[in-house]
């Protein structure tokens, strides 16, 4: 009977291996395709962002919740669609994406205490926190590095008056690449006088 019991926990023990190693190669497989369709990542956010406004008013309308949830969901939706303005370009340290967080951890406080009180089944308080307060926050965090996979193009940025984000690279990338420069001509150079020496 012991022999059964250890073999359920080993079994328990790769079946969750396996599940975090799915987990983890699903979101690697998401990120690549959310750095290569950065325009369609996008409409799909804004989809995602308008979807759940709609299920926060049906919650109000038909469920009944409290004003509390709904304004500050409502609210976080409405900093999401200012933080897609500038999609792929999210900067950490800008005032919407920080607000954003807090009003994440809000919103989920809100939802604690609600659920606490009122009592609804797991996969009804599941289906509220996977689509009205995970689905869309989990989507832009995975994106966070779609930027650095996008061309070129016009777009503002916060400091230094500059609008065109080729002069900003050009400006702001000549160190790395002067560096780097400078290290292959150094390999050049150290590889022809080794030609040269050979030749002689």
């Amino acid at each position: 009977m012991w022999f059964l019991y250890v073999l359920s926990w080993i079994a328990l023990l790769f079946q969750v291996s396996l599940m975090t190693l799915a987990v983890g190669a699903a979101l690697y497989y998401l990120a690549e395709l959310i750095e290569e369709y950065t325009v369609a990542t996008k409409k799909v956010l804004n989809g995602m962002l308008v979807a759940s406004c709609v299920i926060y008013m049906g919650l109000w309308i038909i469920e009944g919740f409290p004003l509390t949830i709904i304004g500050f969901g409502l609210l976080t939706n409405i900093v999401g669609f200012h933080l897609l303005t500038s999609f792929p370009f999210i900067e950490l340290m800008s005032p919407s994406f920080l607000l954003t967080c807090f009003l994440v951890f809000v919103n989920h406080y809100y939802a604690f205490q609600y659920f606490s009180e009122v009592y609804h089944t797991f996969p009804e308080v599941l289906a509220y926190f996977t689509l009205c307060l995970w689905a869309v926050p989990f989507t832009f965090f995975i994106s966070l590095s779609a930027a650095d996979n996008v061309l070129p193009q016009h777009m503002s940025y916060g400091g230094g008056g500059e609008n065109d984000v080729l002069s900003h690279y050009m400006t702001k990338g000549k160190k790395k690449r002067s560096a780097l420069l400078t290290v292959f001509e150094s390999c050049k150079e150290s590889l022809m006088s080794l030609g040269r020496q050979k030749r002689f």
